[in-house]
């Protein structure tokens, strides 16, 4: 299983139907276009002298000529390499991590692709048409230039996009076809997803998250894809219904945002039969609030750019328990998951310890031999990530190890106090972190954004959740800010935020 063929099979079976959407600019590829484009893209890398194995990387807000660079690189067997805009000032490092033959970016890109560059020997192609040093897609792509052979090897590596870094550099992640066709495929069936189906997702193409949630599986089914640039909360719920998205696949910040609207227009967008939220942790209250308000499944993801699937994912239903709101599904069936104590033990259902999985992941982290080996030792995929399964087989989330806190000799789990506060009616975000203590070892301190037009003291706060987490909440801290710091994916980027709070000590 390939993933350009997932296109190819498309055009085969119903050519005129709409492959892609870009939303921005109103531009749509048929199945049929699409895998024409793809052909083209193929040629145009081809003549620059992209191989099976090289690495083309792509610096661009979404866009079809995103999307179509990545399935030129997959059709020649080489990898598909992306880096998020917002790291214009980090890109030298991503260039020398994976040394690309070619760089597709978008013209405001140009400065700091020419930077990062330098005078390595890389071939730049700018979307927009001829830039200082670097050749016109447009130019590449009307030439018609003959593609090469398709290599056609499901073992070959695809796909490259890098980890948040909130312990290190980020790594580059190394999904390979088959695997992450056949997890893309699991998820199709689990979502249900049709060749009816409509599907909108904002957020970044650069994210793993997008490539399993949004593209592969709608793709398996010869389903709509609409991808979109910049998301604000109006234009984004216009855009929802004006499609008439069936599917709509974001992170809890953007489904946050949905929501708001949706309460302000009386309704919901489009013919949203669920919404798939990835990307971080959700709050069991918005996950409540679509149900009860919208009456429209929240259905929670959980994976990581090293996975190219999920370790767990929801199915698209309502689901009447509150007490199972907290949980996030079971693991799709290509997935076996087990709870592992700190000597890699196994612990039954209903303890917590790391979260580890095999049955497919990355075929490793782009030359760290080391990092790879450590991540996958014993043939598992070692999360980092703290959870335990239930009796049903389903997966909760606890947290981060790294994230964990240990004040005074008690492990403190951010999520507990975060989803406390969160139910207070008014509070948008919450991030719990640890701060140094000489006494404790580590202060617990909460900082918390307000929903618009609330006004609520850190105190008040503080007092609100007594008696409703396991903790003695003395040396907690509770600050409200103006904003907090997030990743590309949506998460709070909470090893940003304690860097900042710990220089102000």
């Amino acid at each position: 299983m390939l993933m350009h063929g997932l296109v190819l099979a498309g055009a085969e079976r119903h050519p005129d139907r709409i492959a892609l959407r870009w939303i921005d600019r109103d531009r749509t590829l048929t199945y049929a276009q699409a895998a024409q484009a793809m052909q083209r893209m193929a040629g145009a890398l081809a003549s620059l002298g992209v191989q099976k194995g090289d690495r083309v990387s792509v610096f661009a807000h979404n866009g079809l000529d995103y999307l179509v660079a990545m399935l030129g690189a997959w059709r020649l067997g080489a990898v598909a390499a992306l880096v998020n805009v917002r790291f214009a000032d980090e890109l030298e490092y991503y260039f020398a991590d994976h040394t690309p033959k070619v760089v597709v970016y978008t013209h405001d890109m140009g400065e700091a692709v020419r930077r990062a560059k330098g005078a390595k020997p890389i071939r730049l192609v700018c979307m927009d048409g001829p830039q200082q040093g670097a050749l016109s897609l447009p130019e590449l792509m009307a030439a018609g230039l003959p593609a090469p052979a398709d290599p056609a090897d499901e073992t070959a590596i695809a796909h490259l996009s890098y980890t948040s870094g909130t312990t290190g550099r980020p790594k580059g992640a190394c999904l390979a076809h088959e695997p992450t066709v056949r997890a893309a495929r699991c998820i199709g069936e689990r979502l249900r997803i049709r060749s009816d189906d409509v599907s909108f997702g904002p957020t970044a193409l650069s994210s793993s998250y997008q490539l399993v949630a949004n593209l592969l599986p709608q793709l398996s089914a010869g389903a709509t894809i609409n991808v979109m640039g910049k998301w604000a909360r109006g234009p984004g719920w216009a855009a929802v219904d004006e499609v008439g998205a069936t599917v709509f696949i974001g992170n809890p910040p953007v489904l946050a945002d949905l929501l708001a609207e949706s309460r302000v227009k009386g309704h919901p967008p489009g013919r949203l039969r669920f919404v798939l939220s990835g990307g971080g942790a959700v709050p069991p209250t918005l996950k409540r609030a679509w149900r009860d308000e919208l009456r429209i499944p929240l259905v929670e993801s959980y994976g990581q750019s090293e996975l190219g699937g999920f370790v767990a994912l929801g199915y698209p239903e309502l689901e009447p328990d509150d007490a199972k709101l907290a949980r996030i599904g079971p693991p799709p069936p290509d997935k076996e998951v087990v709870v592992c104590d700190l000597e890699d033990g196994r612990l039954p259902a209903g303890e917590t310890g790391e979260l580890c999985l095999r049955g497919g992941f990355m075929a490793g982290y782009w030359n760290k031999p080391d990092k790879t080996a450590e991540a996958t030792r014993g043939g598992y995929l070692r999360t980092g990530d703290v959870g335990f399964l239930d009796a049903d087989g389903c997966v909760t989330l606890r947290g981060r190890r790294s994230e964990l806190i240990e004040v005074g000799g008690v492990t403190w789990f951010p999520r507990d106090i975060e989803e406390a506060l969160q139910r207070i009616r008014g509070v948008k975000h919450a991030a719990l972190i640890g701060l140094p203590d000489a006494v404790l070892g580590a202060r617990p301190a909460a900082f918390v954004t307000l929903e618009q037009g609330h006004h609520l003291a850190g105190g008040r706060l503080k007092e609100a959740i007594v008696g409703q987490v396991g903790y003695d909440l003395a040396p907690l801290t509770v600050t409200v800010v103006d904003d907090l710091p997030m990743t590309p994916t949506g998460k709070i980027a909470k090893a940003e935020l304690a860097a900042a709070r710990r220089a102000e000590f």
